[in-house]
Formats: C-alpha cells, sequence, structure tokens
C-alpha cells in the first residue's frame, strides 16, 4: 500500500492545496498542517509496525483512515474559526 497509493494520494492532495490554498484563511491552513503531519506521523508509525509484525495492514489502513479523519476534522475547525462560525466554547 505504501508504495502505490501514497505517491498518488500525495499528488491529489498537492493538486487539490494548489487549487483551493487562495481560498483558505490562517487557521484553517495552520489546522491543516498541523493534522496533516499528524496524520503522516501516524502513517509512518503504522508502517514501522506493519514492518515490524505488531499491527497487521489492516489495523494500519484503520488508524491511518481515524488520523486523517481528525486532521480533516481539524481543517473544518480552522475554517470555521476563520469564518467566525465556529461554536463558543463553554465557560466551564
Amino acid at each position: 500500500m505504501k508504495t502505490i497509493f501514497k505517491p498518488a494520494m500525495l499528488a491529489t492532495a498537492a493538486t487539490l492545496a494548489l487549487g483551493l490554498a487562495a481560498c483558505d484563511g490562517p487557521n484553517e491552513n495552520a489546522m491543516e498542517d498541523k493534522g496533516e503531519q499528524q496524520a503522516e506521523a501516524v502513517d509512518d508509525a503504522a508502517d514501522a509496525a506493519v514492518d515490524a509484525g505488531t499491527m497487521t495492514e489492516d489495523q494500519a489502513d484503520a488508524a491511518v483512515d481515524k488520523a486523517e479523519d481528525k486532521a480533516d476534522a481539524m481543517e473544518e475547525k480552522g475554517e470555521e474559526m476563520d469564518e467566525g462560525t465556529a461554536a463558543a466554547k463553554s465557560p466551564m
């Protein structure tokens, strides 16, 4: 999976990023960058775990999917912050 899909995913993401970068606000960009870094770290760790035999390929895929979902949510939160539509934190 790592060698076949990763380059294609990166190329697609880069293309999308170039097309949408002008529309993103500073919070969205920061949250997106942080989320992508975290997802990449999970992907690297999952690949290492598969190589070490401590995780199956399916488990690694699930972990990476979860990290990518979290990254997407972080980006959405950043966009909401830029638009002023983010839910206010409770005063607790």
